[in-house]
């Protein structure tokens, strides 16, 4: 992400009047032709075509995909901000307990201060606590199990220790209660579980700890956990992983954008701090101003890959921040070079290495597979000019030990003349879903015997806070274009991924959001895919294995100001393993659009086959948390499908037919 800058379809009322299924017995006088050469292959597709970046922005992490539910759960957040000091922000006291945050009471060298909780008034008919009200809101589902834990450090004698889940007034829907102590002067952890029974789901409530005995009590990571994917503690959330399953993607960009250099090197991903038991993990400030526990660390980056069957994309930090600070000589180089090669051990050492042997204390003992590795992020920025030193030194000592894998460049290959990188990381934000139109053919013409091209981070603006209909159009023409140059683009992905879009706008301490336009929304307790989404698993449930040579006549055209462009876009690919045919169509127009297909090279086709359509009647329209599936694709079976076929697309609509030929 750059610093510097900023579909339920709409169902007709009944089937007869979804034109997709029209059949046109001949194409209209001037009708836009299309002809596919079934026996001509114009490149292989990449089978790492699709994939995801991620990135702490927008609340991905914190408050998004990571399964923690409290915020700020060990009190470290937003310290040092110009609009705070050093008030435990987003815990609040109950019952008059006096908070502070103190220095002299850690809980270890990393998390090294604790909530001083003063409980002086407290008794068996007055509970005195804390209260928090999570990441907008604490979501509570029927029948549900929620572990909480913590650490305490009690002064005198034990005391009782009270969590519970309640609604914002107070009223307690579920409760669970321990005998705090501490061994010594020392600190114990604390596990308990609580469990909703037939209540309404709801997200307007908050978690609460209390006493009721007097005196003062410390505490550290205050967590909560609701169910996670495949139930892995510590793990991501469940809905959102979901739904990126349903992408089926291939790899995951991780760190990901600026998450990974930070503003400065204090506040890079300094991944060995996020590995280990979550309570030695420090957090770190992202820099998109808010706290990171680092909750969601280097291992759980790889078991998110796991449980999605895809491949990390490992981005390493290169010695350069986003406020410009750098390194360059090879002495100042090293460490952080070595701390690369460490990293990559870490990700792919078997158990006789020494990261490998430390993944394996982490509980993963089976190396996992990696392939490409990313030297840096959007190293464009740097003015320096030293990321040619950068990336040549990061490339001979990564490639002297691991020859195998793919390096990828994050500047344009001119930009790292000592070093030809194996690929490049190329970034488009279209600013105008008519600019995204004109890189379509961005790569129709480009050499082939250069660097291959991972678009890493790209998407169409149009729609606030969310991407519209007329963006997700965008987003398809673009794919089109990636799909069919898919020998040289071999790995794209969108960015943002996800977005919090619990409270957007207003002052920076309390906004959800800090960059437009992301794939999937959410608030704490439901989530939505954007029209852009949908296109991108259409494409991705439809990707061949070769793209089809095909070229088109009468093509219409849409006129923008005082610029001409195509309104109809596709690509044709095809399964050599099922002999299949996948054609994508998008039409922008703001009229249905009859549309001549022929077919050369194939001795016949079959007369049904599946049509899914994603289109809206307004090209404004867009998904919410409130109506998730107002713009979403549907999926029918068509007939009259031939050698030589007319069929109708809707008006602002993606359309993907598949059907065998042979």
């Amino acid at each position: 992400m750059k610093t510097s800058s900023l579909c339920k379809i709409l169902l007709a009322t009944s089937l007869a009047a979804w034109l997709p299924i029209e059949v046109l017995a001949a194409p209209p006088a001037g009708a836009p032709t299309i002809t596919i050469a079934a026996d001509k292959v114009k490149a292989k597709v990449s089978p790492t075509l699709y994939g995801l970046m991620t990135e702490e922005i927008n609340f991905a992490y914190e408050g998004g995909i990571y399964g923690e539910l409290l915020r700020n759960r060990t009190f470290e957040g937003e310290r040092g901000l110009a609009y705070n000091a050093d008030e435990p922000i987003y815990w609040a006291a109950v019952g008059g307990a006096e908070l502070s945050l103190d220095g002299g009471k850690p809980l270890n060298d990393r998390l090294n201060l604790s909530m001083k909780l003063d409980a002086k008034g407290a008794s068996e008919s007055h509970p005195v606590g804390i209260s928090n009200p999570g990441f907008w809101g604490v979501p509570i589902t029927p029948n549900t199990s929620y572990t909480v834990s913590f650490f305490a450090k009690t002064e005198g004698k034990s005391r009782p220790i009270t969590v519970a889940l309640a609604k914002a007034d107070g009223t307690v829907i579920t409760s669970a209660t321990t005998l705090g102590s501490s061994p010594g002067d020392g600190w114990a952890k604390f596990v308990l579980k609580l469990t909703t029974g037939q209540v309404a789901a709801s997200k307007d409530n908050v978690f609460t700890l209390t006493t009721t005995t007097p005196g003062n009590l410390w505490l550290q990571q205050v967590s909560l956990f609701g169910p996670t994917y495949k139930d892995r503690p510590n793990g991501n959330r469940r809905d959102l992983m979901e739904m990126l399953a349903g992408m089926k993607p291939t790899f995951l960009r991780l760190p990901g954008g600026n998450y990974l250099e930070g503003d400065t090197f204090g506040q890079r991903f300094d991944w060995k701090k996020t590995i280990g038991a979550t309570e030695a993990r420090p957090g770190h400030r992202s820099p998109w101003n808010y706290w990171s526990t680092d909750g969601l660390g280097l291992l759980e980056y790889l078991q998110w890959c796991e449980d999605l069957k895809m491949e990390p994309v490992l981005a390493v930090f290169a010695g350069y921040a986003l406020n410009g600070e750098h390194v360059s000589s090879p002495e100042e180089l090293a460490p952080y070079i070595q701390d690369a090669l460490d990293e990559i051990e870490y990700v792919t050492g078997d158990v006789s290495t020494k990261w490998g042997i430390q993944r394996a204390k982490d509980g993963h003992p089976a190396p996992l597979a990696l392939h490409y590795v990313e030297i840096g992020n959007e190293d464009l920025f740097d003015r320096s000019g030293s990321y040619d030193k950068r990336f040549s030194a990061f490339y001979r000592a990564i490639k002297a030990k691991y020859p195998q894998l793919q390096l990828i460049s994050t500047a344009a290959a001119t930009a790292t003349p000592s070093q030809t990188p194996d690929l490049v990381d190329e970034h488009l934000y279209a600013w105008t879903e008519a600019e995204m139109y004109d890189h379509v053919n961005d790569y129709d013409q480009r050499p082939r015997n250069g660097p291959k091209v991972f678009v890493g981070e790209w998407a169409t603006h149009d729609g606030w806070p969310m991407p519209t209909m007329k963006a997700a159009l965008g987003d398809a023409a673009y794919l089109t274009g990636l799909e069919r140059n898919s020998d040289l683009v071999v790995m794209s992905s969108y960015a943002p991924l996800l977005a919090n879009v619990s409270h957007v706008g207003g002052p920076s301490r309390n906004n959800s959001m800090q960059w437009p336009i992301n794939l999937i929304g959410y608030d704490t307790l439901k989530s939505f895919g954007t029209p852009s989404y949908y296109v991108l698993k259409m494409f991705a449930d439809t990707k061949g294995d070769v793209v089809l040579e095909s070229s088109g006549s009468e093509i219409p055209q849409w006129t923008v100001g005082d610029k001409t462009r195509p309104s109809l876009f596709w690509v044709a690919t095809r399964n050599d393993t099922t002999h299949h045919i996948q054609l994508k169509l998008v039409n922008r127009a703001s009229t249905a659009q009859p549309l001549h297909v022929v077919l050369s090279g194939v001795k016949s086709v079959a007369s049904k086959g599946t049509l899914t359509v994603l289109d809206a009647d307004n090209p404004d329209a867009v998904n919410s948390v409130g109506d998730p599936t107002h713009v979403a694709p549907k999926t029918e079976t068509v007939s009259g499908l031939s050698r030589d076929f007319t069929r109708t697309l809707p008006a602002y609509s993606v359309t993907v037919l598949d059907f065998a030929a042979g």
